[in-house]
């Protein structure tokens, strides 16, 4: 009799111990930044241009926040506000699930599915995974399920934006009878990048055209020409910046704001690239350094990201159906051909045409979906260059950063004013019709 009580209690105690009690599981702000911050890198290694970039930014952000508004009452679903997206589905267990983990599985596999180098986020979400598992593995599993559900859901909608489409579309022709049309620069002399952008779905703005800036001055190199005046003030920038020396203003401007995610550099007979973020990437991590700065709580972290990078990308859809409209020749051509040889930008001329600047629609964009969401007079201290050896920039709004970003193209020397001027303001004016149309929030 004994030998049996003793069994049953030996049996209990094993019973006991296998019987883990189960913990509730917070996911931070941090961990979807960091998981943000990860695909970035892997977009840096990968070498993504702009355009293709800001996709990549888009689509996950969508997946997570589309989850965080299914379940929390001050956001509202883009279904039906952004083109082509419908409602996402219910949850298919009755189990209980945490949004904002769902969300960020959502987010880390979307963003898997539209990188090249899979295992680098796969590593950061295994060890989310292992976390989740080891507190709560019923509540995981049934997140997890959620957010891949969701994930494929908009995989599918993603895949009809005519991005396949554009991969089989022909390389762009230079035109070499035209002075005023844009040709390779050096030293890659690439060919155009991503002629057919304008053919991808668009998420908010009607068309890749809504915002057609008004055309760029008429090529001339007659000296009482509006065309002509922009390039001797590029070039006369340069030279002054020359003679101010490398610690000069301008240069310190120019070199914060490249963000050209692949740069060539020549060592004797050897070409290789240095790698750096996109344009759209420093503005992510502009939101970044908004969402910490104003303490924001999951949601309004994913809703940030989700509005920011939804202007950035219908920026460069915008933009770069004017660039391949006008297929304007560069500054560095026209100033090597007609006035000095010798002469040579700051900045490693992108290899697209020049109207309108791209940095400067992207910023006027960004800027705006920001402002809208954290006040104009939001201070900020810009440490997004650290890692490419710059310092920290300070800034009293998003809309002075954007100004700088944008005549940064001038101090480059790789954009004239009018790209600069008017390129800002179109990124402005979408910007500001995606926040009159996109209605995220409720109160």
């Amino acid at each position: 009799m004994k030998e049996r009580i003793s069994i049953l209690v030996v049996l209990l105690l094993v019973l006991t111990s296998c019987q883990k009690k189960q913990e509730p599981i917070t996911v931070s702000p941090e961990e979807y930044h960091k998981s943000v911050d990860k695909v970035i890198e892997v977009m840096i290694h990968d070498i993504f241009s702009p355009p293709v970039a800001s996709r990549i930014f888009a689509y996950p952000n969508i997946a997570a926040y589309e989850i965080i508004a299914k379940n929390n009452e001050q956001y509202k679903s883009l279904a039906g506000q952004v083109h082509g997206l419908e409602s996402i589905p219910e949850p298919k267990t009755e189990e209980a699930i945490n949004y904002e983990m769902a969300a960020l599985v959502a987010h880390m596999d979307l963003s898997r599915k539209l990188i090249f180098s899979e295992e680098r986020v796969t590593e950061f979400r295994d060890s989310l995974y292992n976390l989740w598992t080891s507190k709560n593995e019923p509540l995981f599993n049934a997140s997890k399920a959620y957010g891949l559900e969701v994930a494929d859901f908009i995989a599918a909608w993603m895949d009809k934006d005519n991005y396949k489409q554009t991969r089989t579309m022909p390389k762009f022709t230079v035109n070499t009878e035209e002075p005023s049309r844009w040709q390779p620069t050096p030293p890659a002399y690439m060919s155009g990048l991503e002629p057919h952008w304008s053919r991808i779905r668009p998420f908010a703005i009607d068309s890749a055209a809504q915002f057609k800036p008004i055309p760029p001055p008429d090529f001339s190199m007659d000296k009482d020409s509006q065309f002509f005046k922009e390039v001797m003030e590029v070039y006369e920038v340069r030279k002054s910046m020359i003679n101010k020396g490398d610690k000069s203003d301008e240069i310190a401007i120019a070199q914060f704001w490249d963000c050209n995610p692949y740069v060539s550099v020549t060592r004797g007979h050897l070409m290789f690239a240095t790698k750096k973020i996109t344009p759209g990437a420093h503005w992510i991590g502009i939101t970044k350094i908004a969402c910490r700065k104003d303490n924001a709580d999951f949601a309004k972290t994913v809703y940030a990201y989700t509005k920011t990078s939804i202007a950035i990308a219908d920026g460069f859809i915008s933009c770069w159906d004017e660039k391949y409209r006008s297929n304007l020749i560069r500054p560095e051509t026209v100033i090597n051909e007609y006035i000095d040889d010798s002469w040579e930008p700051v900045l490693q001329t992108p290899p697209f045409p020049e109207y309108t600047s791209g940095h400067s629609v992207v910023s006027g964009a960004a800027s705006t979906a920001l402002t809208d969401i954290f006040g104009d007079d939001f201070s900020f201290d810009d440490d997004t260059e650290i890692p490419y050896g710059l310092p920290v920039r300070s800034f009293k709004s998003f809309r002075q950063a954007a100004d700088e970003a944008a005549i940064s193209r001038m101090y480059g020397g790789i954009h004239y004013r009018a790209a600069i001027e008017v390129g800002v303001k179109q990124g402005r004016d979408l910007g500001k019709f995606i926040v009159d149309k996109l209605d995220m929030t409720r109160g």
